[in-house]
Order: structure tokens, then sequence, then C-alpha cells
């Protein structure tokens, strides 16, 4: 399993940035208001005999492949090939969380997204919220996200939180996927796509308010000029938040203008643009030896100190142009500018006398990406075929300093000296950080991957599909102040099987495989490091029926990673002696029976186990924090209105989660837990809706994972949201 930086909690005086995010959300809470006038005045108007204009809906059927999506049922998938195959087609396990869905959840983070989709785990970490956690098919995931195709890795601790108010949909391919992707986690990807301009006028403005959470948001667009050749959107988001626990903040300002120029239907160019900062949580814990005589939401950090802060600049484009003789290229572009202050107090352990850790950390990470895809589409009697060549280019630029203060107990005398004074547990005083007095450890280094990659999708006969594809990466790390450069390179390859027994149903076979290298710092290990492998087997059926808006899905796989790194016990080295396996099944459903009630179910049984290890006696066992069975739930219904009354849709949802170790050494299985969640909708009138989302509706209190030093991290707790929107 990969390893996880444990640390500890915040809620602090306000800092700018939350001082700026106030400022824009009263800003636009302005504009709701003058919006709202202009409704009432409409109203007046139109009981004098004028015509109301209907709201437009501006998405689509979802076959374009990026959305947006008319219901919660998407019917393609870039992710699944990097081409426009229907989902019926692929031969790969793909989940999608439709625009449509993540409104009627009131989804907030990148956790909540995913968190009803088959073989994700999500908020795997609770109470940790410094970045968006979660596993897909039993590995670590989070690392390496993805956003509109390209990656966007957290560097050591340099990383950043999506924005889901800025996605018009969220993609999860599931399985190794590097022939597609490049450096990738074996599980497989999440990949979210950006809110980009309509060829219609749309917009919204809302405000919701919850318990210490305020934040307002508008989103805008449509074309430019009469022949719509130039289209615009701004999205922008205010928040003045925080996170379920005292001193734990989450403010946050988000800013994305796009712009699409489209000149004719075979050529469009898309800029896409956002600034994202982001006052955000440290990692929250409690000894887990006090459960029971503490409250979990005791706060043993420093108010004053601790602190997780990011800001991040993105800029890129999509272009597409189609030469009208069976050849399309497309090439997508991103530069990413992220900086980080992370500060964390962390409890000692569970006696009032043990000492506390502390360090801080700034970076800063420039981050350059760039992905060139020629595509050759021919028919030759019972034969289409679709080819894609690809060329793409990822370099980041990282640098670090960092403040440790941790305590040291003398293996001789047993004296513990360093680290920060002790906090009591039971009445906890909070006495301040000066590490004025500490030296920086400084940290700079580089990654560049050049790549080349190539995929066939032969249809025959038009019911069997045969996709194969192969990719080269060459990968250059460079420790630039300690270590010289290291390379490494690999093929990966894919092909699958698909058989279309009718329009409908569809069953498809594949082998898929994932590569990953390791970080610039490459001291520790005794060997020369290689990088980490995947392999995956899957097997699966889709089922799509003509006349109902659904998809029915159900997959097995085998998926193994080997050459993970491992701490040598006593020792600063480390090893590559680690494998894991994971065998699994996976249900979905989703439906949109009518345009009144929508559905989602999905189950996930994982039977993992660790096949290979420095530690003989953990063999065999099951690897920490991956759950054994994962069920959930989701329907919504909407009360058509009778002219007097507006619709009313309610929602309603359960998560089940069971089968967790909290140890690879499997001393402690964390009990089964089942959450609700809930959705309110009324519409007060065609453009005017009132909401209400209520997360963990019973405030159920369960343990996620226990960390270093006995550290207990809890989920979350009770939310509730109260939204007020307004569209046109």
């Amino acid at each position: 399993m990969a390893p996880r930086l444990i640390t500890s909690p915040r809620r602090s005086a306000r800092s700018g940035a939350a001082l700026v995010g106030r400022s824009l959300a009263a800003a636009l809470l302005s504009s709701s208001a003058l919006l709202l006038a202009s409704q009432a005045l409409a109203q007046t108007a139109d009981a004098g005999g004028t015509t109301t204009l209907e709201t437009i809906d501006v998405t689509d059927s979802g076959n374009t492949g990026i959305g947006p999506d008319s219901t919660i049922v998407a019917k393609g998938s870039r992710t699944s090939s990097k081409t426009d195959t229907p989902l019926l087609d692929a031969p790969a396990s793909v989940s999608v969380v439709t625009q449509r869905e993540l409104e009627i959840r009131g989804v907030k983070t990148l956790d909540e997204a995913v968190a009803y989709t088959p073989g994700v785990s999500s908020d795997i970490y609770g109470s940790d919220n410094r970045y968006d956690y979660f596993q897909i098919r039993g590995f670590y995931s989070s690392g390496r996200t993805f956003r509109d195709g390209l990656p966007m890795r957290i560097n050591v601790f340099t990383g950043s939180r999506s924005e889901p108010y800025g996605l018009q949909r969220v993609e999860v391919l599931k399985g190794a996927n590097s022939t597609l992707f490049g450096l990738s986690e074996p599980g497989g990807i999440v990949n979210t796509v950006t809110k980009r301009p309509q060829d219609v006028k749309f917009g919204e403005v809302y405000t919701t308010v919850g318990e210490d959470h305020v934040e307002t948001g508008i989103d805008f667009g449509g074309p430019i000029d009469a022949d719509g050749i130039w289209t615009y959107r701004l999205t922008a988001k205010g928040q003045d938040g925080s996170s379920d626990y005292d001193f734990l903040d989450d403010d946050r300002i988000y800013i994305a203008p796009a712009l699409t120029f489209a000149p004719t239907d075979d050529t469009d160019f898309t800029l896409l643009t956002n600034y994202m900062r982001r006052d955000g949580a440290t990692a929250h814990s409690i000894p887990y030896s006090l459960r029971g005589q503490i409250d979990s939401e005791t706060y043993l950090g420093e108010p004053t100190f601790d602190a997780m802060d990011t800001e991040e600049w993105n800029i890129g484009y999509e272009f597409r142009h189609n030469f009208g003789n069976g050849f399309e290229f497309r090439q997508n572009m991103r530069y990413t500018d992220i900086g980080l202050v992370y500060k964390q107090v962390f409890p000692g352990g569970a006696l009032p006398t043990d000492r506390r850790s502390a360090y801080g950390v700034t970076g800063n990470v420039q981050r350059f990406d760039i992905d060139n895809q020629l595509q050759y589409d021919a028919s030759f009697g019972a034969f289409d075929s679709k080819t894609l060549f690809g060329l793409s280019y990822a370099h980041d630029d990282a640098s670090s300093a960092g403040y440790y203060n941790l305590p040291f107990r003398d293996p001789v005398t047993g004296i513990v000296s360093g680290g920060i004074d002790p906090i009591d547990p039971f009445n906890p005083v909070y006495t301040g950080v000066d590490m004025s007095g500490i030296a920086p450890l400084l940290a700079r280094g580089s990654q560049a991957a050049k790549s080349i990659y190539l995929q066939e999708e032969l249809t025959i006969d038009k019911q069997w599909i045969i996709t194969a594809g192969t990719r080269y990466d060459y990968v250059e790390t460079n420790d630039k102040l300690s270590g010289p450069d290291s390379v490494d390179e690999a093929v990966t390859s894919r092909l699958g099987l698909t058989y279309k027994a009718s329009d409908e149903v569809s069953l498809y076979a594949s082998y898929q495989e994932s590569f990953l290298p390791l970080g610039a710092d490459r001291t520790a290990f005794l060997t020369p490091p290689k990088p980490q492998e995947g392999t995956q087997y899957e097997l699966g059926v889709k089922y799509q029926p003509q006349g109902m808006d659904a998809l029915f899905t159900a997959a097995v796989f085998d998926l193994t990673q080997s050459n993970l790194a491992q701490s040598i016990g006593g020792t600063p080295f480390q090893n590559q002696l680690g494998e894991v396996n994971v065998r699994g099944l996976e249900l979905e459903a989703k439906v949109a029976l009518t345009n009144q009630l929508n559905l989602t179910a999905a189950y996930t049984y994982l039977d993992a186990e660790i096949k290979a290890d420095a530690n003989a006696a953990i063999v065999g066992n099951r690897p920490e924090i991956v759950p054994k069975h994962m069920a959930s739930a989701w329907v919504d219904y909407t009360i058509p209105g009778n002219g007097t009354l507006g619709d009313l849709t309610l929602g309603a949802g359960a998560r089940f989660v069971a089968g967790i170790e909290a140890d690879n050494e499997n001393t402690i299985t964390l009990p089964s837990r089942t959450v609700f969640d809930v959705a309110a909708k009324y519409m007060v009138t065609d453009n005017v809706a009132l909401s209400l989302n209520v997360e963990n509706l019973f405030d159920k209190e369960y343990i996620t994972e226990i960390g270093f030093n006995d550290s207990a991290f809890y989920g979350n707790r009770r939310a509730y949201r109260a939204s007020l929107r307004y569209t046109w």
C-alpha cells in the first residue's frame, strides 16, 4: 500500500483569504438579491398579461463524452479510450457522476462526489482533510487524479483539493490504465471534467448556509456574437466555512473563466483557466486508546500554528480540428502553479506527559502537461477501424522547505528530548509553537515524462470490438540538491475484447497494465529502485435497455501491484519486496426511470491479500484500510407542482462499509458502518429553488483509520446545508 504522511489538526482567526472570500460572498449575495428582485418584478409583469420565457436546459445527452448530461445516466466517456467510444462498447469499467447527480446530492468535495461509486472507498482517512483521499479497487489513488485528461499530482505535500462547483462531471476509470494515461496507480483514476462554455445563454447564482458555513457562487455564460462562433463561461465561488471540528477552516475562493472559439463545426479551441485559494483543514485525530474517554472532536493541536493553505493557478486549452478525411487532431495543454503553507502539531500519545511533534512545510510546484492525439477513422466492408496515435509530455518542478521538531527518546537513558510541550487530552490548554530556531530541510526535484502511445479499436461486423493499445514512457527524475538523475522506462499494454450480444447488451474481457516510478529521493533504497507495476485481468457485462434511460454493469477482476516500497524495521533504509493482490466484484445500476424518479445502486466485494512483504508474519493478511464489502444506494423522486405549489424533489441515500483492518498485522478490525444522507429541493418558481442537504443524517460516530502513534481518525459527522438558487 502507498505510504501516507500522518499528522494532525485548526480553526484559527480568519486569514486574508477568508476576508477576500467574505467580500466575494457579499458581492455575489448582492447579485442574488438583485436577481431575485428582478424575478419578482417579472412575475408581477406576467400577472399583467406579458409572456415569461421558459428556463433553457443547456445539458445534452452525454454522447459527447465530456458532458454536461441531462440526467444521471451518461452514455459516453472519453476517459475509457480517449475517443468517443460509447460506454456500452468500452472493454473497461467506467462510472460517471454527472452534474445532475452532483447537484441533487449537494456535493462539496471530490470525496463526496465518488462516495456512491462502486469500487471506490472515499474519505478513507476521515478527519484528515488535507487532500481528497480515496482508494480504487483497494489501491490508494488520491495522489494522481486527472482533470480534463491531464494529471493533477500531489508532490510530497504540495497539492490541492478539487472544487466540485467548477466541474460538470466526475469519471472513474477502474483498473490499471497506464497505456492511456501514463504514470498512475493500478486501481484506476478519477478524471474530473471542467465546466466549459455552452452555445446557449444560461446562468445561476446561489447562496448556501450551514453551521459555521456560508458560500455564494455564480455560473453564467453563452454566445458572445450572433453566430455563436465565440462563447464564454464564468464560474466563481466564495466560501467562509469550517470542517467538522473546532479550529479547522474550509475557506475557498474559486474563479474560472473559459472561452471557446469555434469558427466551423470541424474546428474549436477552448481556453480553460482557474484560480483557487483554499485555507483548508489539517488532520484531526485523538489517541485510539482514549476513545470513549474523551470526545472524538477534542482538538489536540495548536490553533494559532496549524494551517493547510494552498494557492493554485491553472491555464490551459483544448484544441480540436477535423480534417474531413477520417483524420482528427486534438491537443490538450495545461500549466499549473501551486503554492503551499502547511503547519501541524499532532499528539504524541495517550498520556498527558507525552511530548508532541510539530513540523511545517512551504512548497511550490510548477507543472506543464501536453497531450497530442491524432485519430483516424475508416471503414472496410465489415470492418470499422478507429486508430489513435498520441504523444505526451509532462514536467514537474518542485521545491520545499521543511521544519521539523520531533521528540526523541534516548535508547539508553530513556530520556525524551525535543518536540513540543505535552497537552492534557482531558483538559487541553494551547500554548503556541515557536519554530524560529529550527533549520529548514530543503528539497528540490523535477520529473519529466515523455510518452508515445498507440491504440486500435477494430469493430468486426458491428458485433465484435477488439481494443489493443501500447505505450512507451521515458521518465527522468532528478534530485537537484543531493542526488543524480534517475531514469525509468516502461512499455505497458492493453488488450480488450467486447462482444455485442445485442444493441442493449455487451460482454467484455480485458488485460491492462500500470507503471509508476518512485519520487526524486531514492537514497534510502538498498538496491536500485524499480517502478511500481500493476497488472489486471477483468471480465464484465453491460446492459443499456432501449426505451429506458439506464445503464447496468457488472465486473470481476484480478489486480496485482508489485515492487511496493517498504521500510526496514530499525533502520533508515527501504526495500521493494511488497506485493498486493486484490480480486473483486463490482455491480452498478444508474436509472432515470422517468423525469421524476432517479436511482443509483452499487455493491463492491474486495478480496485483498498481501502476497509478499519484508515482514513474513503479515504475508497472507488483508492490507490495512481496504474494505471487504461496500454498498450504496440513492433514490430521488420529484412530486410535480399543481400550479399553486412548485415541484418538490426528495432524495435519500445510504452508504455501507465493512471489513476494514486497521493495520497490516490485522490486530484490529474496525466496526462496519452505515451512513445515511438526505436531500430536498423545492421550486418556488420556475427559476428559484430552495434546497436542503444533510450528510450523515443520524450523526453516526465511526473510526475510518488508526494511524501512526495510536492516532484515531473519525469520519465526517452530521452536516447540513440550505441553499437558495436563482437560474436564468
